[in-house]
């Protein structure tokens, strides 16, 4: 059985923000791997200023190297455009997998947002990294009224694959200060240093031989 943290996002570019995240949550939670689904469309997101998908999945696997994170473009192959579906769906690809969703407090003030957010909630565990200046912004958000009693002890996050769902564990580390909207400002054309870019990194993992329809995930390993 691996041990996967999913990372969702639009990757806008990718940043070192985003690689260190994944990294601690690979030592809090004793992960083997965390994934970057890299979103076609975000639907809470202003289209205006989202560079093209190919970019974005290159910006991914750029700042992915070298460390144990793979990059995906599941959503797009498996045509989910909700958070919830793709988690939905997962456990079925990927049956020796067990998954925990990751999320900056950013995310999680505006949680409450996403469409079936509880479903999610009550789908995989979550794991919160704190990041500066959204942390009282989160705890006071609707969905951490609602998950305030499914809060697991930070000391405990390695156990999260026996955590009764819904669960949430609250990671703490020293967060880095960039963020996509600081380096889209900086270089408004960024993607273009991506347009040659060759996409190497698809589906992961096996996938479940039941059904005629199968995603032939055994032919696109990274």
């Amino acid at each position: 059985m691996k041990r996967i943290g999913l990372l969702g996002g639009s990757f806008n570019p990718a940043h070192l923000g985003h690689r260190k995240l994944s990294l601690h949550a690979v030592r809090a939670l004793g992960l083997d791997e965390v994934w970057w689904l890299v979103s076609p469309g975000n639907p809470l997101k202003d289209k205006a200023g989202m560079a093209p998908f190919k970019a974005r999945m290159a910006s991914a696997q750029r700042m992915a190297r070298h460390a144990p994170i793979r990059v995906s473009d599941i959503e797009k192959r498996i045509k989910t455009r909700y958070t919830a579906d793709t988690i939905r769906k997962l456990p079925r690809l990927f049956p020796r997998h067990r998954f925990i969703w990751l999320m900056g407090a950013d995310n999680l003030a505006q949680f409450h947002k996403w469409e079936r957010w509880r479903d999610i909630a009550e789908q995989v565990p979550i794991a919160v990294i704190a990041r500066p200046g959204y942390d009282r912004e989160a705890h006071a958000s609707p969905a951490m009224g609602w998950l305030r009693r499914a809060v697991r002890p930070a000391g405990q996050a390695k156990n999260w694959t026996r955590w009764r769902l819904p669960a949430l564990v609250l990671l703490r580390f020293r967060p880095d200060p960039t963020s996509a909207t600081s380096l889209r400002a900086a270089d408004p054309a960024w993607h273009r240093r991506y347009a040659g870019a060759r996409q190497s990194v698809t589906l992961m993992g096996e996938a479940t031989a039941s059904s005629p329809q199968q995603i032939r995930t055994d032919k696109l390993q990274p």
